[in-house]
């Protein structure tokens, strides 16, 4: 198959369009560095124009494909099959649009997502603190691609790994909402109760303890590997996508009390923003751990939970998400100087009460949503197979090492 050699300019246009003055939409849907992953997008509330950031200026539509020019090591990169017709994109991003009758939108996408396309980004990054590259550089990297009948080829061999992947987090996701429902349908019986049981947070756990740090590479005293999750982590950390979390090394007294075991649970003290406060949480299950393959604690601007026998992960678990929705959790930040939001976690567990079930209705509680906790953890796990194998045949199939 003959290849032909150009540049990415050659398969798209960079950024044609931006938000102006008669751009027709009051409110935006606006997709910033911190909603976009490695080919994952956090869908945010719609916001009004009028009080958007400055840098919501990229119009972004059907087919395109942004890639960030901010940190383009940390791969934030997004192809939009269907965009809302308001979808507005960061400054911090270069929106790729392909050429009709050229380009095949698909095979644009894995082009610049392929490993090779990152380290030449990272290569051209200007700036230690804010390290970015101008969208030119992108556009002027040379690349061999095929004629457009062989690039739909082989956009359809990987968008089948990937497509099995999105139904699998749309399962995921719709998982998630059921459980919380049974838990919300619960809390709603338990409040027609005439003897109601409450019980501190404190009294609810065995065992709680901040997380660590460690060092990034091995060193006497800093003897012991383990994963260190963040809470920028636990998103994707909820879909089994461990590949981000930090690998590092411990002492061993720091390891032997922090290291994670099934059932407990990673919540989130220190970080957040305006958009995203603190208190996020993780259900730690065998499955997840299987996928580090190696001990795991969480970082130091986390805490490692472990329920007693009062509750059930589980229960625990959707309790903490419940308070985090409706803003029980965010009661207890104190924001600083420097716009680091900070948590008074023992007040919120000192303070805070738990409504409990009977004993009989918690065990039958946890027997109708522990399937569903098991279902998540297994499409996790396909989804982490799919992802390995799709990432072998990526730089093969880009290459033209394997023919189509």
């Amino acid at each position: 198959m003959k290849w032909e050699k150009g540049k990415v300019f050659d398969l798209c246009d960079i950024n044609p369009e931006n938000v102006s003055r008669n751009y027709p939409h009051d409110y935006i849907r606006y997709f910033d560095i911190t909603s976009v992953g490695s080919g994952v997008v956090s869908i945010n509330d719609e916001i009004p124009l009028s009080e958007a950031p400055s840098r919501a200026k990229r119009v972004v539509r059907n087919y395109d494909t942004i890639i960030a020019t901010v940190r383009p090591g940390n791969k934030s990169f997004y192809y939009f099959k269907t965009a809302f017709e308001n979808s507005v994109a960061s400054t911090g991003f270069a929106v790729l649009r392909p050429k009709e009758n050229i380009t095949d939108p698909r095979f644009l996408y894995y082009l610049i997502s392929e490993p090779g396309f990152t380290a030449f980004l990272v290569a051209y990054e200007q700036g230690a603190n804010y390290p970015a590259v101008n969208p030119d550089i992108i556009g002027e990297k040379p690349i061999e691609f095929p004629s457009l009948p062989a690039q739909r080829k082989i956009a359809s061999i990987l968008s089948a790994y990937d497509d099995l992947i999105e139904n699998n987090l749309k399962r995921i996701r719709l998982l998630e909402e059921k459980a919380q429902m049974h838990y919300k349908e619960l809390m709603q019986e338990l409040s027609y109760a005439r003897n109601k049981r409450e019980e501190y947070i404190k009294d609810c756990l065995a065992f709680y303890i901040g997380g660590g740090w460690g060092e990034e590479d091995y060193k006497e005293g800093f003897s012991e590997p383990a994963f260190v999750i963040r809470g920028t982590d636990i998103p994707d950390a909820k879909k089994s996508e461990v590949k981000g979390v930090p690998f590092r090394y411990h002492k061993e007294s720091n390891l032997a009390s922090r290291s994670m075991q099934a059932g407990d649970i990673v919540f989130e003290v220190s970080g957040g923003s305006k958009g995203q406060p603190v208190g996020r949480s993780l259900l730690i299950t065998e499955k997840l751990l299987a996928q580090f393959g190696q001990p795991a604690m969480c970082a130091s601007f986390c805490k490692l939970l472990r329920p007693n026998e009062t509750v059930t992960p589980e229960f625990f678990y959707l309790y903490l998400l419940a308070s985090h929705e409706t803003g029980v959790i965010a009661q207890y930040e104190k924001h600083s100087a420097s716009n680091i939001v900070n948590y008074g976690f023992e007040e919120f567990i000192g303070e805070q009460k738990i409504n409990l079930p009977k004993e009989t209705e918690l065990k039958a509680f946890t027997e109708k949503v522990k399937p569903i906790f098991a279902l998540i953890s297994t499409l996790g796990e396909q989804n982490s197979k799919l992802r390995v194998a799709r990432d072998i045949l990526l730089p093969r199939l880009m290459s033209g090492q394997i023919e189509v």
